[in-house]
């Protein structure tokens, strides 16, 4: 028995040792609530190892009352993933309070960016900053946001109104050429399903190709 109950120590602390030495994934969490926005409320959280995960509630179309929610897994590029960690270091991992608290500013959405990792924890509310590197890090999650919701429509527009579809890819051509669009790998898989649906136009079809040749590889 005691020979059973050494070996059975052994390998907890091993398993113990070896947990001990994994490093935990850092994480930058983006989250808005503007409920006279499309969409009404968001949220992207990007980890140290470039995994992503957005989600978003809103009416489905500006004509319509009917909500919906859209989840999404993704990756980044090792460009997108260091600036986004370099602008939460420069912005002090928001542990002090970022908003600007001027009187009069317009209200943009309540805004909230988060910071995690085994050392540090923090988070800041504001609806206006007046520090670059939180301007910047909005900025970039709200073009990310941008990106990931034309994918969102797509989706739909792909599945119920293909004609729609055209309207939407010029759009984030136009977009694209003004480095407006971040991270358009992370809709890849609806791109490919434009692409390849002989039902759509070859002039939209070949727009989404255009958009994915663009887009950088993760």
């Amino acid at each position: 028995m005691s020979r059973i109950f050494q070996i059975a120590c052994f390998l907890i602390l091993s398993a113990l040792t070896t947990y001990s030495q994994t490093p935990s994934l850092a994480t930058v969490t983006f989250t808005i609530d503007f409920p006279s926005s499309q969409p009404e409320h968001y949220s992207i959280r990007i980890s140290s190892d470039g995994t992503g995960h957005y989600q978003s509630s809103g009416r489905i179309s500006a004509n319509s009352d009917d909500t919906e929610s859209f989840d999404l897994d993704f990756n980044t590029t090792t460009e997108t993933r260091e600036k986004i960690f370099g602008l939460a270091a420069k912005a002090g991992y928001f542990k002090k309070d970022v908003d600007s608290h001027h009187k009069g500013l317009a209200f943009t959405g309540k805004k909230v960016l988060a910071y995690q990792d085994a050392q540090r924890n923090g988070e800041s509310t504001f609806n206006y900053s007046t520090i670059p590197a939180v301007q910047d890090l909005t900025s970039l999650m709200q073009s990310l946001s941008m990106t990931l919701e034309f994918g969102h429509r797509l989706r739909y527009d792909q599945q119920y109104q293909k004609l729609a579809l055209d309207d939407e890819l010029k759009q984030m051509e136009t977009l694209a050429g003004t480095n407006q669009l971040v991270e358009v790998a992370a809709i890849q898989s609806i791109l490919d399903r434009i692409i390849a649906d002989p039902a759509v136009i070859n002039v939209t079809r070949a727009r989404a190709q255009r958009l994915l040749e663009r887009a950088p590889a993760h």
